[in-house]
């Protein structure tokens, strides 16, 4: 099978896809005889990884392996150590070939035999007589050579094992970027022996003594990841300043900031001082790290101080800086030296890019791909993005749409994880699965872009990396479960499996957050993307060619009509549980609608006149946020109300006004569900598609 043939058929059970995969009959059996083997080069890295592939494909399959003096069912071929860390731009290029009786991995570095035997376990499956690895031959290397992700520990706290765990998640999809956002307002997260109060006053005794930090990066190492710290400045430094006020800009005293948001607390550019405690902090941490990139942060900064101080006012002056952005370009200038000095290389967001910044400085682009552009034409280098903000918690389909455009300059992309509003709980599944998605477009080639083959492997890749620990999916109904007050949750996952949770854009203003709100609420355990209601909106598609798709719309909608009165009694003295009651009314009434619509459809009766826009209405106003969280289930039924209109001719074609949209069925299902997860109508997708978006 192809590329073509793998990306848009049937799908591999692969993610992020190979950039050439060829199937062929047969398959090779996995049982407890399971083996590998290593002929050429190897080292610690390489036995390490064999280890961990040992220990989960026994996970996998549930087969203890006693494969002492059995001959090997896998042989990795090494031709060489490569680099001692994992550096940008290596080569992480392999070759997997599995037969019948034998599979054999080549790569020329060890980074490349770690990315090679994530796919050999992603590749694992039962089939008729066992578990088993289909016949294939594979070639395979990334088409970006950076794809990260960036984790935000300052706003909320990630113990050391949240960190690992992710990391192994990232090592699954090929990922080997770690951007590690250790400094923001809400805390100062790692240990400074040469200025312990920044740790000691800005941390609230939760931050990575330097001995973790070593012990984070050999795990990521091990793995084929590089680790980049940031250390935001000038800006986002609150935390700094409880410890050391004398760097601000404007008198003290300051505390850790308990608030979200852009403070106005700004490092004072224009003292000497300044920079000689970052040139002191810089050496120390450039020395704790061994990747060659520095992140200095440089966003958001709020210039109310360096507006406000005479000093600093006639500093400008007397240095002709005409304006704040003058002053941080200085700034930034001054750090990037230091930065230089201590044998590293700046990275910055997008901010950063001004005149007179060294040429090997890497921009981080967050605001749009337009500082892509500008970047590449002042000759740096850049990284993007925008369109991977996590935190948004937008439909992976989205991310998935959004390209980092390999031309002149683009190094690959970066999602992000902002921590406003989620803990060591709740942070696996803000990231996961989506993040494997992402992941998908830095290394797969360019032409992979079926979203339905793309949701059907991210499920299935998400179901697998429970096998390495992550918690997206256990933590989910655990939380139910605390929610329900040891009463069976099962009414509260229907709801809950109905449902999806806002990101930072429905929760910032909804009510008042500060670090200190407990977030367990069920907005909380809700996932970014319903499962189940995606499955649903292909059930409509199906609908007269499967039956099994009409028994579970039908079984599914019966299950929502008939979950308020379980719900109810859930939520009796229960105050966490007592904000959902418009929704609980409301999914009863989506279930019921959706019943109604499906016997008219199935028994080919019109409904009654008004009955279609009566019901549509009712659809909008019931999929309007409550308590944070959206009833993803309108969705499929507003699909079944669609068949149910005048203007849905008998071919499958769609009008909007007078003029035909399309007279495919599945572009049909597509523009429908684009307008339905983004609240608009087809006209204004018609609109949209004219306006090239």
């Amino acid at each position: 099978m192809t590329l073509a043939a793998a990306a848009y058929a049937a799908p591999l059970p692969l993610m992020p896809l190979p950039r050439k995969a060829v199937v062929s009959s047969g398959a090779l059996p996995i049982d407890s005889s399971f083996r590998v083997a290593t002929i050429g080069y190897s080292d610690f890295r390489l036995d390490a990884a064999l280890k961990r592939l040992a220990g989960r494909v026994s996970r996998q399959t549930g087969i203890p392996m006693t494969n002492a003096g059995k001959p090997a069912t896998l042989l990795v071929q090494c031709r060489e150590r490569g680099n001692e860390y994992p550096a940008l731009g290596e080569d992480e290029s392999y070759q997997l070939d599995v037969t019948t009786t034998s599979a054999r991995l080549q790569a020329r570095t060890v980074t490349g035999v770690l990315r090679g035997l994530e796919t050999f376990a992603q590749l694992i499956g039962p089939g008729p007589e066992g578990f088993e690895v289909s016949s294939i031959h594979i070639e395979d290397q990334p088409r970006f050579p950076w794809r990260g992700l960036m984790l935000d520990v300052s706003r909320h706290w990630m113990p050391t094992a949240v960190v690992e765990r992710n990391l192994d998640a990232m090592a699954a999809v090929k990922l080997n970027v770690f951007h590690w956002h250790l400094s923001d307002d809400q805390g100062f997260r790692i240990e400074s022996k040469r200025y312990p109060k920044l740790q000691q006053n800005g941390s609230d005794g939760n931050f990575y003594t330097q001995a973790e930090v070593r012990q984070v990066i050999a795990y990521a190492r091990d793995r084929g990841i590089r680790v980049v710290p940031e250390f935001d400045m000038p800006g986002h430094t609150t935390a700094w300043f409880a410890g050391y006020p004398e760097l601000a800009s404007a008198p003290g005293p300051y505390s850790i900031e308990r608030k979200w948001g852009i403070f106005e607390p700004t490092m004072d550019p224009t003292r000497e001082e300044t920079y000689t405690f970052l040139d002191g902090l810089i050496g120390e941490m450039a020395a704790l790290f061994p990747d060659p990139y520095f992140h200095i942060g440089g966003d958001e900064v709020d210039d109310t101080q360096w507006k406000h101080s005479a000093s600093i006012q006639a500093f400008a002056r007397e240095h002709q800086l005409a304006d704040s952005h003058d002053l941080q370009a200085y700034f930034n200038r001054r750090v990037e030296k230091l930065v230089k000095k201590h044998g590293k290389i700046m990275v910055g967001w997008d901010e950063v890019l001004g005149p007179h910044l060294a040429a090997d400085t890497v921009i981080q682009s967050w605001r749009g791909q337009a500082s892509l552009a500008e970047a590449a034409a002042q000759g740096y280098r850049s990284v993007l993005s925008f369109g991977y903000y996590l935190d948004h918690l937008y439909p992976a389909r989205v991310h998935y749409a959004n390209d980092p455009m390999d031309g002149k300059g683009v190094l690959g992309g970066e999602a992000c994880m902002w921590s406003e509003y989620v803990s060591p709980e709740t942070v696996d599944s803000r990231i996961w699965p989506t993040m494997a998605a992402i992941a998908e477009r830095f290394w797969s080639p360019r032409e992979v872009t079926d979203v339905e083959s793309m949701y059907t492997r991210m499920e299935g890749v998400s179901r697998s990396l429970e096998w390495i620990g992550l918690e997206h999916r256990a933590n989910y109904g655990a939380m139910l479960d605390r929610l329900a007050g040891g009463r069976s949750s099962e009414p509260l996952r229907v709801l809950a499996d109905a449902s999806e949770a806002l990101g930072i854009e429905g929760r910032r203003d909804a009510r008042h957050y500060t670090s200190l709100v407990p977030l367990n609420r069920f907005v909380d355990a809700v996932r970014p993307e319903s499962e189940l209601v995606r499955r649903l909106e292909s059930d409509v598609a199906d609908l007269g060619s499967d039956p099994a798709a009409t028994a579970e719309l039908r079984a599914t909608f019966t299950a929502w009509a008939q979950s308020e009165a379980g719900l109810k009694q859930l939520a009796e003295n229960n105050q966490l549980l007592a904000e959902l009651s418009p929704q609980v009314k409301g999914l009863a009434a989506i279930g019921t609608t959706g019943l109604r619509a499906l016997d008219y459809i199935e028994k080919r009766e019109a409904p009654p006149a008004n009955w279609v826009a009566e019901q549509s209405q009712e659809l909008d106003r019931l999929e309007l946020p409550v308590a944070e969280v959206r009833l993803a289930g309108v969705r499929p039924v507003r699909l079944l109300l669609a068949q149910l209109r005048p203007q849905s001719l008998a071919n499958g074609s769609v009008r909007c006004g007078n003029e035909p949209l399309c007279n495919s069925p599945a572009t049909v299902l597509n523009w429908t569900l684009t307008a339905a997860r983004h609240n608009i109508t087809l006209e204004q997708m018609l609109w949209v598609s004219r306006a090239g978006k």
